[in-house]
């Protein structure tokens, strides 16, 4: 083979694989991003009407991981204690953090170190519906109610265990107020596969196309 035609073939197609290069990188830090948010979110179905109106049985939602340090007064968590809730995982608001005194007196509302809370949240307006209680929320745990306080089993009904307080380590996630968060990155995982797959097609074919400039032209004989 001529070097010439070498030459031409190794021209040829470099285009396409140049941008294959390009092309297959980003693909794979995309689908990366994919994988991320798979750890980081995920669906899951109301089981009770505990959080009721904010959310109801049978909703889906998405709920995201969360760092202990990083939960504030008002999250809504999923939750997973043994001999609580609705024979499973279930969703509460947090109310109180380590160190908050919560009262709640009869007609009134929750009071957190001595200024109520306005919870507009909570079903038929009456936050203090039930027993009245009172607690002292322990260092590393939180005070967690739901939003139906008629029908919850939260922290009011455990308060001779650590003031009816839960563990971090309790909390599977942060319950986010829309699919937002999650579906960027799920868009950007389904847009790198297809870059990926572009990528790699355009890798084959400028491969393809330097072979085919290789090889030389067939030599045609007359007698």
């Amino acid at each position: 083979m001529r070097q010439g035609a070498v030459k031409h073939g190794h021209r040829a197609g470099r285009g396409l694989r140049m941008a294959a290069w390009v092309l297959v990188p980003i693909g794979l830090v995309l689908i990366a991003g994919l994988a991320y948010a798979r750890m980081q979110f995920q669906g899951v179905t109301v089981n009770s009407d505990a959080m009721n109106p904010t959310y109801r049985q049978g909703d889906t939602l998405v709920v995201e991981e969360v760092d202990p340090h990083d939960i504030r007064r008002g999250d809504v968590l999923l939750i997973d204690v043994p001999g609580r809730g609705y024979g499973g995982r279930t969703l509460q608001r947090v109310v109180g953090v380590g160190g908050d005194h919560v009262t709640c007196r009869e007609g009134g509302q929750v009071v957190l170190n001595g200024k109520p809370v306005d919870e507009p949240y909570v079903n038929l307006g009456e936050p203090c519906m039930g027993p009245p209680f009172e607690a002292t929320v322990p260092q590393g745990r939180l005070f967690l109610l739901g939003d139906n306080r008629g029908n919850a089993r939260d922290s009011r009904e455990f308060l001779d265990e650590q003031a009816g307080s839960v563990a971090f380590e309790a909390v599977r996630g942060r319950a986010t107020d829309s699919r937002v968060a999650a579906a960027g990155p799920v868009a950007a995982g389904i847009g790198g596969i297809v870059t990926l797959l572009v990528g790699i097609g355009l890798g084959i074919g400028g491969y393809v196309t330097g072979r085919r400039a290789q090889t030389p032209a067939p030599t045609w004989h007359t007698h």
